[in-house]
């Protein structure tokens, strides 16, 4: 049977981007586009000779003129705010030389490129850089290098370590995310994309992938580092960027991104360490990681701007202008710093607010206890200990109600159908009177074992509609060593900025698989990408007494 893959190469170079090959310190050139204003832009001088023009930087490696990442669209709304743009396919991608290997080179190459920049005859000296995912990686590499001309980074839905996200041998660690892990086998084999569909039925699970390569005829070493050995890799050599020259950061995270876990851990950190501490900014809105937003979740045919010229139209301002502001300060001076709020966050199904510090003045942790007696999520905690129970079958994993975890909102599922199997648990809150507005981080603390060696929990929180739909809210998943993890098992469910609305309620959701977006469980010592016989399990969660399990939700005063 023949395996199906398309190999997807550079799109072509815009008529109004200069292309140019940028020599690394090795000898390795890199692609880069110049988007210059045009003279008398806002902001710029009469000519460019006279005040030179501040630059922002990008370096992704999905294609710098590809529409997936619509550059061409976005340098414009630069330029004409008087901004040079530099977007550069990174080393190994595209029309980029150099070996197909992610994260290593980075800093160097970062360091090197914005030299270049700061030695054109248009640059007045100053970069900033700006960009989603992996192109917010590339920044926080930029900022380990320390270039002195970088001043400002606007990081959108990343975090500084990825690698971090996808698996750990703590006896409380992560299950390993497959979907995460996979993008490597897709993106990071050669220059090109390859677009295929593993066959989810293949066991062991590893030689899905494998069908693959072979196929291909080559192979993505990264993916191969991280799959079966589960080698721990920190992606950038040398200085942590969080230990480099504080620089300013504006950092954009959506409440229903998949990695919103990571990234608000990162501006957290950075918000609590003294120098870093007076320069990170927050902004927050209710999207996910590829920029739909709940206000148009799910998305259709009109606002889907993947496929959608005017759609994309109307998302870009959104999503561009907070960069715009953060520059005006940080790169152009042309705004104070105090004009910026230090928080903007958007309270979803209600409006954006602005504060001085996250969670925000005011927002208090409230408990809510399961009660396994009765399948509920409420206070007061149940005095009266109770058990209940799960199973997890191998062969019949609870499937993954999203398709596409990057593009949440974009398929925006009902989950009731989930709540409705026997292999997941359900414990579901009363009917609220009025809203609850959430703002601030989410957690689980489980009172739970198993009789498998390790095993997965997945947590999903929704919102309940009064017609019975359960539509996503907020998730964390963690993998568990019954011998060596204490009962008490702490889930982290990130942040969010969320108005659950009268009628409405919330329930949790427990369950041991979520596939094919993590891998099953082994069940046991053995391998989980190359065993053969993963092992099914019975999971235990204890309620009220002395061993209360609960979910913890930061709200702000006056809520029901």
């Amino acid at each position: 049977m023949t395996f199906a893959f398309e190999r997807v190469g550079p799109a072509p170079v815009p008529a109004r981007a200069h292309e140019f090959r940028v020599r690394m310190r090795d000898g390795v050139r890199l692609a880069t586009d110049v988007y210059l204003p045009d003279p008398g832009a806002p902001g710029t001088g009469s000519t460019d000779a006279d005040t030179g023009t501040p630059a922002v930087l990008v370096r992704l490696p999905y294609d710098k003129n590809s529409r997936y990442v619509y550059f061409d669209e976005i340098a414009a709304l630069f330029t004409a705010r008087g901004y040079a743009v530099v977007v550069q396919d990174v080393r190994g991608k595209f029309r980029s030389e150099g070996p197909t290997v992610p994260f290593l080179r980075e800093p160097e190459d970062g360091y090197d490129t914005i030299d270049w920049i700061v030695r054109q005859p248009w640059s007045d000296g100053l970069v900033g850089m700006f960009g989603d995912s992996y192109y917010g990686f590339t920044q926080w590499a930029a900022v380990a290098s320390q270039h002195p001309a970088l001043r400002a980074i606007v990081p959108r839905v990343t975090t500084v370590d990825f690698n971090a996200t996808t698996q750990s041998g703590t006896p409380v660690g992560r299950p390993v995310w497959l979907e995460g892990i996979e993008y490597y086998a897709h993106y990071w084999v050669d220059q090109g994309v390859y677009e295929y569909e593993p066959d989810r039925t293949v066991r062991p699970v590893i030689d899905q992938y494998e069908q693959a390569f072979r196929a291909i005829g080559a192979r993505s070493t990264w993916f191969d580092l991280l799959a079966p050995r589960f080698t721990d890799l920190f992606p950038a050599r040398g200085r942590h960027p969080f230990d480099a020259r504080p620089v300013p950061v504006l950092h954009c995270v959506g409440w229903f991104d998949n990695i919103v876990t990571p990234h608000m851990r990162d501006y957290t950190e950075l918000a609590a360490r003294p120098g870093w501490d007076a320069v990170q900014y927050l902004w927050a809105g209710a999207v996910d990681h590829e920029n739909y937003r709940l206000a148009d979740a799910p998305a259709t045919g009109e606002s889907d701007h993947a496929a959608s010229a005017a759609a994309l139209d109307r998302m870009l301002p959104g999503y561009v202008d907070p960069a715009l502001e953060f520059f005006d300060v940080f790169l152009k001076g042309i705004r104070r710093a105090d004009e910026l709020p230090k928080v903007r966050w958007e309270l979803g199904h209600a409006e954006w607010r602005a504060d001085a510090s996250w969670p925000p003045p005011g927002a208090m942790e409230q408990s809510w206890w399961l009660d396994a007696t009765n399948g509920t999520l409420g206070a007061p905690a149940p005095t009266a200990p109770d058990e209940a129970r799960w199973a997890y079958d191998p062969e019949d994993p609870v499937p993954s109600v999203v398709p596409n975890s990057f593009a949440l909102l974009h398929s925006y599922p009902d989950f009731a159908p989930l709540a409705a199997r026997e292999d997941v648990l359900c414990f579901t809150g009363p009917v609220l009177t009025g809203p609850v507005d959430l703002a601030g981080p989410l957690s689980l603390d489980l009172q739970v074992t198993s009789t498998a060696t390790e095993f997965d929990v997945f947590a999903k929180l929704v919102d309940v509609l009064p017609d019975g739909t359960m539509r996503p809210l907020a998730r964390g998943e963690v993998h568990v060593r019954t011998d060596e993890a204490p009962d008490a098992v702490r889930l982290d469910l990130g942040h969010t900025g969320y108005r659950v609305r009268p009628g409405h309620r919330l329930a949790l959701l427990l369950a041991s698989s979520d596939y094919p977006l993590y891998l099953p469980a082994s069940g046991s010592d053995e391998n989980p990408w190359t065993t053969l016989a993963p092992k099914p399990s019975t999971q235990t969660l204890r309620t009220g007494g002395a061993h209360p399990s609960r979910l913890v939700v930061t709200a702000l005063p006056g809520q029901p």
